[in-house]
């Protein structure tokens, strides 16, 4: 383990988790919903458009994939949100999180995927 990659993680999860909770305090289960979307297209367009390619130093992309966006985003406040859903009974609710996360969480991933497919046809 790099020194250097640690520093990166530390530092910019302080970032990403500061932002999420922002969010999560200004928004609530929206917000959640937010920087899981969020979170899902940014890491997607990261990996295929900047990751990939080689000039871009590890302790960048460890830094901004799981510190960064790993902070920033959560599964387990999801789970939580939809879990206190279930438990109010609050079905129709519950169901609409659930999908809507599900569903959109690959829709992001789809949609940073094409962008980043995109740029990278135009940077070649």
């Amino acid at each position: 383990m790099k020194l250097t990659n640690l520093l990166s993680v530390a530092f910019f999860a302080f970032i990403g988790g500061n932002l999420r909770y922002l969010i999560g305090q200004a928004l609530g289960l929206v917000g959640t919903l937010s920087v899981n979307l969020g979170g899902c297209f940014l890491l997607a367009f990261l990996t295929y458009y900047l990751f990939d390619r080689r000039h871009v130093p590890s302790w960048l992309t460890t830094g901004l994939g799981t510190g960064l966006i790993g902070a920033f985003t959560t599964f387990s406040t999801f789970s939580l949100e939809l879990g206190k859903l279930l438990l109010a009974h609050a079905w129709g609710a519950a169901s609409a999180y659930f999908v809507f996360s599900s569903v959109g969480g690959l829709t992001s991933v789809w949609l940073g995927y094409l962008l980043a497919q995109r740029l990278r046809g135009v940077n070649r």
